[in-house]
């Protein structure tokens, strides 16, 4: 059995055996999760934002300005939450403290914000360099794929887009070294016979990567690619 899951499974026994308490503040738990009442409510929406790479925005636009310059390769996009308190903090135990239950909190969140703009038909996960999967143990856009194919009933390949090569992490990185540090770092194991997939990613910053993954799955044939990520981070430069 895996580290991840080993790992639901002793959270789905302790769930049986002890009431849920949040995981912000430390009240009850609501509705069974570990997360209560206000600190759901106060998740931070992404309802004002570009149309195209769904950076918050004072009012909400088809394209920003950068949006404009540079166009986006993929079809719809959906990210129904901004980068910020209390997701944030939910966000850096999952990602970098091994909370599995901060993710299910926030697979629960993601599918509390209502339906996708449209089904695609296979959902493929933001892969890791294999390193640095066995250093984290989990691959967090899977473990919040996973849940999301469960609802929508829609398939999950894992491992049909991978990285082709190590990158350096792109949180140490600005705009610019972010497009130069993933440039062709992607590529497709197994062509998918569906034609229209979507990328899922935890949060969303440049775009950069997940513009190398669409390009990496257009270029073996499939039509159309669409983008599903949980949150974009804000970016003062990009309001306007």
């Amino acid at each position: 059995m895996d580290a991840s899951r080993l790992a639901r499974w002793f959270a789905a026994a302790g769930r049986w055996l002890l009431p849920p308490r949040c995981l912000v503040c430390g009240d009850g738990g609501h509705e069974a999760r570990e997360l209560c009442h206000a600190c759901h409510a106060s998740l931070p929406r992404n309802l004002a934002c570009c149309g195209r790479c769904a950076v918050p925005l004072p009012a909400p636009l088809p394209e920003c300005h950068k949006c404009q310059a540079a166009p986006r390769p993929w079809g719809d996009l959906w990210v129904p939450y901004e980068y910020g308190w209390p997701l944030d903090s939910l966000e850096a135990r999952f990602k970098f403290a091994g909370s599995l239950a901060a993710g299910r909190v926030l697979s629960d969140a993601w599918m509390d914000a209502g339906p996708p703009p449209s089904m695609p038909d296979l959902l493929l996960p933001v892969p890791l360099h294999l390193s640095r999967l066995r250093s984290r143990g989990y691959n967090q856009a899977l473990e919040l794929a996973r849940p999301l194919g469960k609802r929508y009933r829609i398939p999950v390949a894992h491992d049909m887009l991978y990285r082709a090569r190590r990158t350096e992490a792109q949180s140490e990185l600005d705009a610019a070294a972010r497009l130069v540090n993933v440039r062709g770092a992607f590529a497709v194991r197994r062509v998918p016979a569906q034609k229209h997939v979507a990328i899922v990613d935890d949060v969303m910053t440049t775009g950069a990567t997940l513009i190398e993954c669409t390009k990496a799955l257009l270029a073996v044939g499939v039509e159309r690619v669409d983008i599903w990520a949980l949150a974009r981070t804000p970016s003062p430069g990009d309001r306007q």
